[in-house]
């Protein structure tokens, strides 16, 4: 069974590899296959192949399984032709709103839509919505009072799922995908509508929306009572899962001391809760709950108890929204409950396989996500590391206090070892201080954070408020004690994201190193983990230049890297107070690059599609010297490394290429006449015979001046198009005078100003330039050499979902 659910779980991951989901004759072959190998399995054919044939069968139905749910989930689309139309439609809310700075954001369940112009719009069932609440005041009022499970009418404007595609970055239509929410839109305001929005019902009774209003009735009473703290968030993400409101800056906390796992609903808490209460019902069933019932005759109390903790985990995972390590110990638990219930021992390698059999089967999507790995690789561990392993006959001689206590520190010595290669794969780091802040926020917010969250959340006033400020002291604490741990220079080591080779290595080592004492030269391990540990940054060449056009939306950030050094070209835009181009897409990037300082950063002028990003990249990364056309004021200013402005006639020498701003001059500078698109940092960059302009945001007027100073000198062979190729820049003259070989347009999908202008776009088609576009190509990465060559993002990683 074991090498079957291994094989489901490689099958299901290799169908999320694919460009394309199979054709129906590969998933009829598939099918045959399947029926065949689990023939031979069942008549005991060729018995000492038994083990290929489970695994391999496994391998076929986990992939002909996850292809079912794709074709499934694919099958209803958003046309688009329906993009971008106003559309009335009526639905329920069907999952927790998540209210933000400029309005709510929920899932929207379609019931019904109102013919446009005589025809029904063909719509997707699941839809994202956003709602901003910049409107009349009763609009305002009524964004607000959106809550899960109620039924509305809504005029709403929808798009095709779509998401920035990078390398290392969060895949956003694969996650759209996983939770088959097939387009993403927002509320067209009343004032603009002839048929209002509106609430048509309060409540539509079903289980999801009576779990979501449960949640969220949960997440008002704990906002309530505190109001204004810092780390209410991390209480409702204890109690019900929403980490939501949990600060990018914690999260940075939280992340390098390497105790994120414990800010949700954990499987250390699941089975903690499941444990507290099956226990109580234990001691109470056998006494009848001191009544003269004698129910241990109806129903043994191990039953009961097991009833009990199952019911009980059940109910958590509901109220936590079901994530994956939730699924999995909820798995985990249900098996032993079943095995109590019946009276068969459960072996625990069958019992987390058939966990991980559920999750999988549950969700095909789930393999590709980095809990799920960390998940079941932590209780494996911890099986690995602990099950079966013969005592010493001095253990027993020990006092229990002690045996408990080096039984954990000897778990926590395993995990934290063996998941290391797995986080540097996964997020490019692994925290060095992670056993020490584990050992004081495991107990601490195991067994009193947490339930003191659980219980002030449900008991009346002022008894709740006390027990969920009592919880945040204790939170607060905690934070602060991470947050000095934190500040540790040598806190977090940060690596490139490894070569599968050098991964493979690394686990090996790491099963080497934790094998059983008596085990011949374990120490042998430490030399597998060496391609992991020596593994350097990938660079250019000497004479070589890569440039990296990053899918940022609409926005700008181009990396540019020679053999030594390292400039950013604009930091993208600000999505939210707390995420922007630089947090979302640069900087994640740059960690698992094993880049950890920049020599130089251009911030090309004010707009916040370029400068967006800049204070993010500011504090988390070392930068040698920053150069702007921004005011002194300019927050970004007040807080750039060594800043200077940038101006016409700057150069400099970075390993055989040659930079040089070519525009604002000093009088631009001085005058208050010109907007920020004029002042933009204009900068060529040469390697030999080969050359890439970065024109920034400049228009007609700037364009004219470089070809009227520079004329055929301006010459490149790669030319980021000026402003977006927005219809006021990209003049013939200036392309001419440019004359590229590639044009990168910088541009967000269906992006609301419509960039690039069609006849812009035109425009360089019809001089036989190559055009090439963010929002269609994902990153785009340029490499100087002995020619330009290009490569895309959404090509090089192409994959079923993308484009949907």
């Amino acid at each position: 069974m074991r090498s079957a659910i291994i094989g489901l779980v490689f099958g299901a991951w290799l169908l999320q590899q694919q460009a394309k989901l199979p054709s129906l004759p590969l998933f009829v072959f598939l099918s045959v296959v399947l029926v065949t190998l689990v023939t031979l399995v069942w008549r005991k054919r060729w018995t000492r192949a038994r083990l290929f044939f489970l695994t391999a069968a496994g391998c076929c139905f986990g992939f002909l399984w996850a292809t079912l749910f794709a074709h499934f989930y694919l099958s209803t689309e958003l046309p688009k032709e329906w993009e971008g139309r106003d559309v009335t439609i009526i639905g329920t809310v069907d999952s927790l709103p998540s209210h933000f700075e400029r309005g709510v954001r929920f899932n929207f369940v379609i019931e019904q839509a109102l013919p446009v112009d005589g025809i029904v719009p063909v719509l997707p069932k699941i839809a994202a919505l956003s709602w901003y609440s910049a409107f009349s005041a009763e609009e305002l009022q009524r964004v607000g009072a959106v809550q899960a499970g109620e039924r509305w009418q809504l005029t709403v404007r929808l798009r095709r799922p779509h998401g920035n595609a990078n390398p290392y970055g969060f895949d956003y239509e694969r996650w759209l995908l996983e939770k088959n929410v097939r387009a993403t839109g927002y509320v067209r305001p009343d004032q603009r509508l002839e048929l209002k929005n509106q609430r048509v019902t309060n409540f539509v009774p079903t289980f999801g929306h009576t779990v979501e209003r449960s949640r969220g009735w949960l997440r008002e009473r704990i906002q309530h009572a505190l109001e204004g703290q810092p780390y209410a968030g991390v209480i409702v993400a204890l109690v019900m899962g929403d980490q939501r409101a949990i600060s990018q800056s914690d999260w940075t906390i939280f992340n390098k001391t390497g105790i994120s796992h414990l800010v949700s609903i954990s499987g250390l808490h699941i089975t903690m809760i499941a444990a507290l209460v099956a226990e109580l019902v234990l001691v109470l069933w056998r006494r009848s709950f001191f009544t003269n019932l004698q129910l241990p005759l109806l129903l043994p109390a191990q039953k009961a108890a097991a009833i009990a903790g199952a019911l009980s985990a059940f109910i958590y995972v509901l109220l936590a929204g079901s994530g994956v390590p939730a699924q999995r110990t909820l798995c985990m638990l249900l098996v032993v409950a079943l095995a109590m219930w019946f009276g068969r021992l459960a072996n625990v390698s069958h019992v987390l396989c058939l966990a991980l059999a559920a999750v999988v089967i549950m969700d095909p999507w789930a393999v590709l996500a980095p809990g799920f790995w960390l998940s079941f690789g932590a209780v494996a561990v911890i099986l690995y590391a602990s099950v079966g392993r013969a005592q010493s006959g001095g253990q027993m001689k020990k006092p229990h206090w002690r045996i408990v206590l080096e039984a954990a520190i000897r778990t926590q010595y395993a995990v934290t070892l063996a998941l290391v290669p797995l986080t540097i794969l996964m997020f490019a780091q692994a925290s060095l201080i992670s056993p020490v802040a584990n050992a004081i926020a495991i107990p601490l917010v195991s067994f009193l954070v947490t339930p003191l969250s659980l219980i002030g959340s449900v008991l009346p006033m002022p008894l709740g408020g006390w027990c969920l400020w009592l919880a945040h002291f204790l939170i607060a604490q905690l934070a602060w004690l991470l947050g000095w741990l934190s500040e540790l220079s040598w806190s977090v080591w940060l690596a490139p994201v490894p070569a599968w080779w050098m991964f493979v290595l690394a686990v090996i080592g790491t099963i080497w190193l934790l094998a059983p004492r008596g085990w011949p030269l374990r120490y042998i391990g430490l030399f597998f983990w060496l391609p992991l540990v020596l593994h350097a940054p990938e660079r250019p060449r000497d004479g070589e230049m890569w440039v990296t056009a990053f899918d940022v939306g609409q926005g700008m950030a181009l990396l540019i890297e020679t053999e030594r050094h390292r400039l950013l070209y604009d930091t993208g835009p600000a999505y939210s107070p707390e995420s922007d181009g630089g947090n979302r897409v640069v900087l994640p990037y740059l960690k698992a690059r094993g880049i950890h300082r920049l020599n130089g950063v251009v911030v090309t002028h004010s707009d916040t599609d370029h400068s967006g990003g800049a204070l993010s990249i500011f504090k988390e990364i070392d930068v040698g010297w920053t150069t702007t056309s921004l005011s002194g004021d300019h927050p970004v200013v007040m807080q750039a490394p060594a800043h200077r402005p940038c101006v016409a006639g700057q150069s400099w020498d970075w390993d055989g290429v040659r930079f040089e701003m070519l525009h604002p001059t000093q009088a631009i500078h001085d005058s208050d006449r010109w907007k920020p698109n004029a002042r933009s940092c204009v900068l060529k960059i040469t390697r030999g015979q080969q050359s890439l302009l970065l024109p920034g945001d400049i228009e007609a007027a700037q364009e004219s001046e470089l070809v009227r100073n520079f004329g055929s000198d301006l010459r490149a062979d790669v030319l980021l198009a000026p402003h977006h190729g927005s219809g006021t820049s990209s003049t013939w003259p200036f392309l001419r005078s440019v004359d590229p070989q590639f044009a990168l347009f910088q541009v967000g999908y269906r992006n609301r100003y419509r960039h690039p202008k069609q006849e812009i776009y035109d425009r360089y088609g019809e001089q036989g330039v190559t055009r090439l576009r963010n929002d269609v190509s994902g990153a785009i990465s340029v490499r100087f050499g002995t020619s330009v060559t290009v490569t895309e993002y959404r090509k090089e990683h192409a994959r079923y979902w993308y484009g949907r």
